[in-house]
């Protein structure tokens, strides 16, 4: 079976897993926590993700006890997790 790096990034929460024979070996994820009184905020969350994707892959793979040759397919969410937003504002 191959191992799986899977990607999610569709909302607030950000993530990096690794899967392999059906088990998960990792998985590492950090939350945008938006300001009291304000709501779902597209361009700060997509820079969270961005500042935090890099970190959560290497821990995600040093918990799994891999590195990134022993990787053979990236899974990833496409498109927005909610209709009507942009990611890059």
């Amino acid at each position: 079976m191959p191992t799986v790096l899977g990607l999610e990034g569709s909302a607030n929460k950000v993530g990096a897993g690794v899967v392999r024979d059906g088990q998960v070996l990792s998985n590492q994820r950090a939350t945008y926590v938006t300001p009291p009184g304000q709501g779902f905020a597209p361009g700060p969350v997509s820079r969270h993700h961005r500042a935090k994707l890099l970190d959560l892959v290497e821990a995600a793979l040093k918990e799994a006890g891999l590195r990134g040759g022993d990787v053979d397919a990236v899974a990833f969410t496409k498109g927005l997790g909610r209709a009507g937003t942009r990611s890059d504002t």
